[in-house]
C-alpha cells in the first residue's frame, strides 16, 4: 500500500492500483488550473547511518526491478574551475543531467513510471510533452520493452520529435499549446487505457526526479547544499528536488535544508508572480524561447509555492536574453552545452548575484535539466553567422 496526500485539500489516503488525483477534490479547477494533486508520503526507514551513502532508489515507493535495462541517474557533480574564479564562489558546483540517456533529467520519472507499468501489467504509456519527457519516456520505453504515446505540440523542437520516433513511440503532433496536447493526452488515456504519465498529474513522476537530490547528498560529502537553482516550468522538477532534500531530513540525515531557487522565464513565470504577489495562479500566454519551461497552466504550481514557503526560498523570473547569456556561457566557460531551459539556473543564480544574496561561503549548486542537442535550431543559426568566409583570417 502506498500513501498518497493531496496538496490541494489535506486528504490522505492509501491505494495499491494507479492513482492520478485526489478522489475528493480532483474536479475543482480554480483559475483554470488544476487541484487534487497528489504527494506520496515517504515513510522513513532510518537504515541509514548519518555520514554514510544513502542508496536513491530505497526512497522510492516501489523497487526498481529492470536497473539493469538501462543506467538513468549516477550524473556527473561538476567543479567549474573558470565560473568559480569568475564569479568568486570557490564552492559552485553544477549537477550535469544532461548527460541522462536521452539527455535529459526527466529520464528519472521516465525510469520509475516504466516500473510502475511493469508492476501494474501494463504495455503501453501515455503523455503530453513539449519534448524532453516525451524522448525520455520513449527512449526508457524502448529498452523496457514497452509502448509509447507522445502527444506533442507541433511548435515542439525538431530535434525532441525526431529523438522520440526514433526511439518507437507513436507521435501525434497537436495543433496548439503544451496545455492542449496535455488534455488530449488525458482523454486518450480515459478511452483507450494505459498508464498516463504527465507530469504532476502522476504523482511518481516527482518520486523519480527527487533521486537528484540524494545523489547530490552523496556527491556533497553526506550534506544538502546551501543553495541550488532549479530551472522550472510546471513546477515538477522543483518540487522533486525539494521533496528529495525533505525525505532526507524526515530520514534524519541532514538537520537543515538547502534554499531552492526557482527559476522562470519572463514569458513563462505563472509560479513566481503567484508566489511574489501573494494571489491565485493567472493563466497568460506564454512567450519564451526556453520550450521545456513554457507552461501556460503548470500543473505543479500549487505543491511548489508550497515547497518554496517551507524551505524558506524565493523565484526569480529572467529574460529570453539572460537565458542566451547563461547557454553561452556554460559552453564557453564550463563545456557544457545545455538547452535555453537549462542554462535558466545560471541565469538565476546571476541573478541573485547581482543583488548580493549569496555569501561567497556558500555551496551553491546549480542543477543543469536537459542538453543543447536538445534544440539546435538557433545553435545553428548563430554558429553559421559566426563563420570566417576568408581563409586569410585564420592565422597560427
Amino acid at each position: 500500500m502506498i500513501r498518497y496526500d493531496c496538496v490541494s485539500c489535506g486528504y490522505e489516503f492509501q491505494s495499491e492500483g494507479i492513482v492520478y488525483l485526489c478522489p475528493v477534490c480532483k474536479n475543482v479547477k480554480n483559475n483554470g488550473f488544476q487541484k487534487g494533486i497528489l504527494s506520496v508520503k515517504y515513510e522513513p526507514q532510518k537504515k541509514t547511518k548519518r555520514n554514510s551513502m544513502a542508496e536513491p532508489d530505497s526512497f522510492l515507493p516501489i523497487a526498481i526491478q529492470n536497473s539493469s535495462a538501462l543506467k538513468v541517474g549516477n550524473t556527473p557533480l561538476l567543479e567549474p574551475a573558470l565560473l568559480r574564479k569568475e564569479i568568486g564562489l570557490p564552492n559552485l558546483f553544477i549537477k550535469n543531467d544532461s548527460l541522462n540517456p536521452s539527455g535529459s533529467l526527466k529520464d528519472r520519472a521516465s525510469l520509475l513510471i516504466a516500473e510502475q507499468a511493469i508492476f501494474h501489467n501494463e504495455q503501453k504509456i501515455v503523455l503530453a510533452s513539449t519534448g524532453n519527457a516525451g524522448s525520455a519516456m520513449a527512449c526508457i520505453s524502448a529498452a523496457y520493452g514497452l509502448k509509447t504515446v507522445l502527444f506533442i505540440p507541433e511548435t515542439a523542437p525538431k530535434e525532441k520529435i525526431a529523438q522520440s520516433i526514433f526511439f518507437g513511440a507513436s507521435v501525434i503532433p497537436v495543433k496548439g499549446t503544451y496545455d492542449d496536447a496535455y488534455k488530449l493526452s488525458l482523454e486518450y488515456t480515459e478511452r483507450f487505457g494505459g498508464i498516463n504519465r504527465n507530469t504532476a498529474y502522476n504523482p511518481f513522476t516527482i518520486e523519480g526526479k527527487k533521486t537528484v537530490s540524494i545523489e547530490l547528498y552523496n556527491q556533497l560529502g553526506f550534506k544538502a547544499p546551501d543553495i541550488i537553482y532549479i530551472p522550472a516550468g510546471d513546477g515538477v522538477i522543483y518540487s522533486a528536488v525539494c521533496k528529495g532534500f525533505i525525505d532526507l531530513k524526515q530520514e534524519g540525515l541532514i538537520d537543515k535544508l538547502p534554499l531552492c531557487i526557482l527559476v522562470q522565464a519572463k514569458g513563462s513565470d505563472a509560479i513566481v508572480k503567484s508566489w511574489r504577489e501573494r494571489r491565485d495562479l493567472i493563466l497568460e500566454k506564454t512567450d519564451t524561447i526556453a520550450d521545456s519551461i513554457s507552461v501556460k497552466s503548470p500543473a505543479n504550481a500549487e505543491m511548489a509555492i508550497d515547497y518554496l514557503c517551507k524551505t524558506n526560498s524565493w523565484g526569480i523570473s529572467i529574460s529570453d536574453e539572460e537565458i542566451l547569456h547563461a547557454q553561452k556561457k556554460l559552453a564557453t566557460k564550463a563545456g557544457i552545452f545545455v538547452e535555453p531551459s537549462a542554462a535558466a539556473a545560471w541565469a538565476g543564480l546571476v541573478s541573485d548575484l547581482r543583488k548580493k544574496l549569496i555569501n561567497q561561503d556558500m555551496n551553491v549548486v546549480l542543477l543543469v535539466t536537459g542538453s543543447g542537442f536538445k534544440d539546435m535550431n538557433r545553435i545553428f543559426k548563430e554558429s553559421k553567422n559566426s563563420l570566417s568566409m576568408n581563409p586569410l583570417a585564420v592565422r597560427e
